[in-house]
């Protein structure tokens, strides 16, 4: 017989910016104990599941998290103790029916995700199974390529880049930890050619430098500059990859570069920018390229460059199966993103990486810009198969826990474990990971 919940118990803690999020820990029947911490995002979709804050302003500006944590504490453990957490689907349907709203928004998101992921944690480690296997399969051995945003804007720093994330992808690496090093070299070598034009070396939220360049373009161009110094060639070893999180700049059906240039631009104006840069650089990838409002953008955004790159739907999709199901009907991007927190459940997320598979489309698995020390997602992207995961720059505890969690899953698979690393892109046929 296994093990059951014997108690849920939640807490206040702080995020990567300092801000509260909520961390949980489950104790078991057979005395196994687990924790779970829940991230928090800054550029956010309008159909994320809600993260439930105090709005206290004598606490933490508003953002405390004690309601959350309240939740756990009370309705929530009263209804999950005595039940199985190998059940991870029925646990987290009691809480989804507990809360009864369709976005969480009573409990609370983070309070909900927290107690997932803590219960499947707890399971994992009564069974004595890694927990990759646990969610995927005996068979789950795929390292992701890990995404590196090495250079940020947008929401994420407070300078004169308006696209978010500029990230380098070490798609020519033989190995999951030689990815990590290619990565690690290309940052320093772009943090001494910073220095050299005189530019600060001050990281943003997700440890990318977050200096003030003269325009958006200057990024790219001093990334390829970078891997080049690095000892490594551009479209080989490293390709690039933008998050340029075009809902954060979408303003009353136009695209407004409002922190550099002050340049406007319809949806076919931005797909003609980003089909420049992709004939002019080594880009293999684009996330949220336009608004999530902009679907009719989407769908010519897909038709003009879908073929040639892998457009990845965040804000737009909101690791919501149902919004990804429309998606896939109306041709809309060709993978998507996948933030445990956007919807709320493993269980949920685990759907949705099913529904975008089952369809042809890759995933992407992504940590929020308000992080903690917390690797679930490592685990996740090899359970998942997923091509890509991006947990920040090569810099900070909070960024290098999922890195470093996934070296050591590829050392454990040891012979067994594949890194995704460069694979035939064709939408028709395979998945695009």
């Amino acid at each position: 017989m296994n093990a059951t919940i014997q108690l849920v118990r939640a807490s206040e803690i702080l995020d990567s910016r300092g801000n509260p999020t909520i961390q949980v820990r489950v104790e078991l029947s057979d005395g196994t104990i687990s924790t779970a911490s829940v991230p928090s995002g800054a550029s956010t979709g309008t159909k994320e599941a809600v993260e439930l804050r105090d709005g206290d302003s004598a606490r933490y500006g508003g953002k405390g998290v004690l309601k959350a944590v309240a939740n756990v504490n009370d309705e929530i453990g009263r209804v999950l103790v005595g039940r199985d957490p190998t059940q991870h689907a029925e646990v987290d349907r009691l809480m989804i029916d507990l809360d009864g709203t369709p976005n969480k928004a009573r409990l609370g998101a983070n309070a909900i995700l927290g107690v997932s992921m803590a219960a499947v944690r707890a399971a994992v480690a009564s069974k004595g199974v890694p927990l990759y296997e646990h969610l995927g399969s005996a068979n789950s051995c795929r390292l992701p390529v890990p995404m590196f945003n090495i250079l940020n804007g947008g929401r994420h720093a407070d300078n004169s880049i308006d696209l978010q994330e500029f990230m380098i992808a070490p798609v020519g690496a033989p190995s999951f930890a030689e990815a990590v090093r290619y990565g690690a070299e290309t940052y320093h070598a772009l943090k001494a050619i910073l220095k050299s034009k005189g530019y600060v070396t001050a990281v943003g939220d997700e440890g990318g430098f977050a200096p003030n360049l003269k325009a958006n373009v200057e990024a790219v161009e001093l990334i390829i500059q970078a891997i080049e110094r690095a000892g490594f060639r551009p479209g080989v070893d490293i390709a690039i990859a933008l998050d340029p999180a075009a809902s954060e700049f979408y303003e009353n059906g136009s695209y407004v570069f409002a922190k550099s240039d002050h340049s406007r631009r319809s949806s076919d104006e931005m797909i003609s920018f980003y089909e420049d840069w992709i004939q002019r650089f080594p880009i293999c990838l684009i996330e949220d390229g336009l608004s999530e409002e902009d679907w009719k953008g989407w769908k010519a955004l897909t038709d003009r460059l879908g073929g040639q790159i892998r457009l990845v739907g965040d804000d737009i999709f909101c690791t919501n199966p149902g919004i990804i199901r429309r998606a896939i009907q109306e041709g809309i991007a060709n993978e998507a993103l996948i933030k445990l927190n956007q919807i709320g459940t493993v269980t949920e997320t685990l759907e949705a990486i099913a529904v975008a598979h089952a369809a042809g489309y890759g995933t992407f698995v992504s940590h929020r810009s308000g992080e903690t020390a917390d690797d679930f997602i490592a685990d996740l992207a090899v359970a998942a198969g997923s091509g890509q995961i991006k947990s920040g720059a090569p810099c900070r505890g909070e960024r290098l826990a999922k890195y470093n969690r996934l070296m050591q899953i590829e050392r454990e698979l040891g012979s067994r474990a594949i890194y995704a690393g460069r694979q035939p892109f064709n939408r028709n046929n395979a998945r695009p990971d």
